[in-house]
């Protein structure tokens, strides 16, 4: 089924690669990483996650800067070997604690024998870290957390007074503590990525939300966790919208269109409490994987105007403004907009005051860039930017240009309300007493306003 699996760096240099079936020719690497690099398209700046050359299928995935790359010389599900590759990478970041290419070359004895036990011949046997415990032997080699890039703010994630320690996403399942210990804690992620388009005049046309609620357990002999979601948690379309305060808890009643579980999950008393009740494999699992797209509160709101100011001249207008909390703060915000293909120039100004904010004009691809480092909520920003033109605008200019596209990260939040009331774990003795961290991340998926 699959011919051969490797993992490339950003330079294309070879970091893992295993040839299963010898029926792909030689060179495979180095046809992809090229066709990836140098990808031409008039319909996609980005090479697809499958495509073929040759008669050779590529079908990949990039996690943390990396590509993992599967080839085949048959006709297998597309979407089979995606999730086969999420997976591999998953489970690699469990036993070496972080995944980039430095770990992956201090590690490759043990990554080798993971490859051995994921895949015999091609074809997939399992991907379980807690299945793969029997047969893993070697120890992880860890990362010097000094070497590692710094964390940036969306990575800090505040729970009360207590903060997320720095080295959470760095820790392996099987690596023990110094002096032998294993410290006893567990992480809940509630990930939720939204699609929002605002059509020319501010209103919202389509929102959706897909969400997960990810877990990662450090805990020694595997003890029953009880995870209690909002009281008033509905499954189904109503009718009715999300984004209601008349709820007697005060974040509004939760309704989600559909959901799913993982395997581990008892939904015994779910119906009555809305309590999840699981035994924690080792390493990250997604708990439930839930949408909505039913009415909520987007938190931004974004609006942009083109007009013509002149002969081969025009102006633009973007603005954002922060429908959130101000105890929260977004990070890493990135907005984009298409322009006319003949533009030559454009110029900036930017808010008075302006601070940790960036322009640009990508005159390969014909778009203005806005950076900005962070946003705090109930903030309102704008942008000013004049354009050239190579020759006279005919017709409606609006046509020509946009939407607007917006990417951002905002811990600590989530557009649909959704929370853990209490997460609760079995005690072994009086004395035990894990420690619990639950975190909320929003993020764009695609966030488009329309001119």
């Amino acid at each position: 089924m699959i011919s051969q699996f490797f993992v490339l760096s950003q330079r294309g240099d070879h970091i893992v690669f295993r040839d299963y079936r010898g029926e792909v020719p030689k060179g495979s690497a180095e046809i992809f990483f090229r066709k990836v690099k140098f990808w031409n398209d008039d319909e996609a700046e980005e090479a697809p996650p499958v495509f073929n050359v040759d008669g050779v299928n590529y079908i990949h995935v990039k996690v943390a800067g990396l590509f993992f790359v599967v080839t085949t010389m048959v006709n297998v599900s597309p979407s089979l070997l995606l999730e086969l590759l999420q997976r591999i990478a998953r489970v690699t970041k469990d036993y070496l604690g972080v995944l980039n290419e430095d770990s992956l070359r201090k590690n490759f004895i043990l990554v080798y024998e993971l490859l051995d036990e994921v895949i015999d011949f091609g074809y997939p046997q399992t991907t379980s870290t807690e299945v793969l415990k029997s047969y893993i032997f070697n120890e992880p080699i860890m990362v010097d957390a000094g070497r590692l890039p710094p964390l940036g703010p969306a990575a800090m994630f505040m729970q009360g007074t207590k903060r997320m320690p720095g080295t959470a996403v760095t820790k392996s399942v099987v690596a023990t503590e110094p002096g032998g210990k294993k410290r006893e804690e567990i992480f809940v992620d509630i990930i939720e990525r939204i699609s929002v388009t605002f059509s020319s005049s501010g209103y919202i046309l389509t929102s959706e939300i897909d969400g997960t609620i990810q877990m990662k357990s450090y805990l020694t002999g595997n003890p029953e966790i009880r995870l209690a979601l909002n009281e008033d948690l509905s499954i189904g379309r109503t009718g009715s919208s999300s984004y209601d305060y008349r709820s007697s808890s005060g974040g509004g009643t939760v309704i989600l269109d559909d959901c799913n579980f993982h395997e581990s999950v008892h939904l015994d008393s779910f119906d009555i409490d809305r309590t999840l009740t699981l035994i924690p494999p080792d390493g990250e699992f997604p708990v439930m994987n839930y949408r909505m797209t039913q009415e909520f509160k987007p938190p931004f709101r974004v609006t942009a105007l083109i007009e013509e100011a002149g002969p081969a001249r025009a102006e633009v207008l973007l603005k954002i403004r922060a429908d959130f909390s101000a105890s929260a703060t977004a990070n890493t915000i990135v907005v984009q907009m298409p322009v006319p293909a003949y533009t030559m120039r454009a110029s900036f100004e930017l808010e008075a005051g302006a601070v940790g904010q960036t322009t640009d004009f990508k005159e390969g691809s014909r778009r203005l860039e806005w950076n900005l480092k962070k946003i705090v909520g109930g903030s309102e920003h704008t942008l000013r930017a004049k354009l050239t033109f190579s020759q006279e605008s005919h017709g409606n200019i609006t046509k020509e240009a946009g939407p607007v596209n917006m990417n951002f990260t905002i811990p600590m939040y989530n557009a649909s309300k959704l929370q853990v009331r209490y997460l609760q774990i079995a005690k072994k003795s009086k004395a035990y007493n894990p420690y619990r961290w639950v975190r909320y991340v929003t993020q764009a998926n695609s966030y488009v306003a329309r001119l």
